[in-house]
């Protein structure tokens, strides 16, 4: 490489990375993912650290897009153990299936803190820009203290996923009319004592009261605060999630 050829790299990589740190953000990973496999990553979102499993299904070349689902854990896996985050839901199916239909995205909520909406965001778009993902078939589904994290995200952008799944979570029923028209299946137990099932129900009667026709709650009866066990574990939830995208829902 001539010096004159190393000088103009060397300039596109500065303007390149000074790009990134203006909006924001930066990938710092070891190596991209190899397809059917899971791998852990990190991206810097305004000077914090945010670190996560991204899921890249083993037959990830024979297509031009793959759907994109950000799931978000509850309380117990905050922390920097990475590894706490594949205890449920998305991440620990991806672990044991290659053919899981979706590149998942499961990021970790630092300790005593909640999920931030802007920064799980420029971690959506970060991943949608650099991976083959459809941007009309993003969702998103989180559990417990991730369920208020899904109500929480789709309030502040509306527009970004193509359909939700809450779990044992809740959000603010004054949000309902931004997200009316968001397909959501929540879902509860009916005997929860850690998130009582009216903050569902709350979130779903507001959306309809809002004009809202595609949003549905289950509810499990005697279930208590675990109601996501069985939700991941039922195969119509993903081919519900599948059947939506922004384009087809407008």
């Amino acid at each position: 490489m001539t010096r004159q050829a190393r000088a103009s790299r060397a300039a596109v990589l500065l303007v390149v990375g000074t790009a990134m740190l203006f909006f924001g953000f930066e990938r710092v990973s070891a190596e991209e993912p190899v397809p059917g496999s899971q791998t852990a990553h990190k991206l810097a979102v305004r000077k914090k650290q945010v670190g996560y499993w991204l899921f890249v299904p083993k037959s990830y070349e024979k297509k031009k897009a793959w759907p994109l689902l950000l799931f978000l854990h509850g309380a117990g896996e905050r922390g920097d153990n990475i590894q706490m985050v594949k205890a449920w839901g998305p991440p620990r199916l991806a672990a044991r299936d290659q053919k899981f239909p979706f590149v998942v995205v499961s990021p970790q909520c630092p300790k005593g803190a909640g999920w931030n909406p802007e920064q799980l965001k420029t971690l959506v778009e970060h991943v949608a820009g650099s991976h083959k993902i459809d941007r009309s078939r993003m969702y998103c589904t989180g559990l417990s203290m991730g369920g208020y994290g899904t109500w929480s995200i789709v309030a502040k952008y509306p527009k970004l996923f193509a359909a939700a799944v809450p779990i044992c979570g809740g959000g603010n029923p004054r949000t309902a009319g931004r997200i009316k028209d968001l397909p959501i299946w929540a879902f509860h137990g009916d005997a929860d004592k850690v998130v009582p099932a009216r903050r569902s129900q709350v979130m779903v009667d507001a959306i309809k009261k809002a004009g809202g026709k595609n949003v549905k709650l289950t509810l499990y009866p005697g279930v208590n605060h675990n109601s996501w066990s069985r939700t991941y574990a039922n195969g119509k939830v993903y081919e519900w999630l599948l059947s939506h995208s922004t384009k087809a829902d407008k």
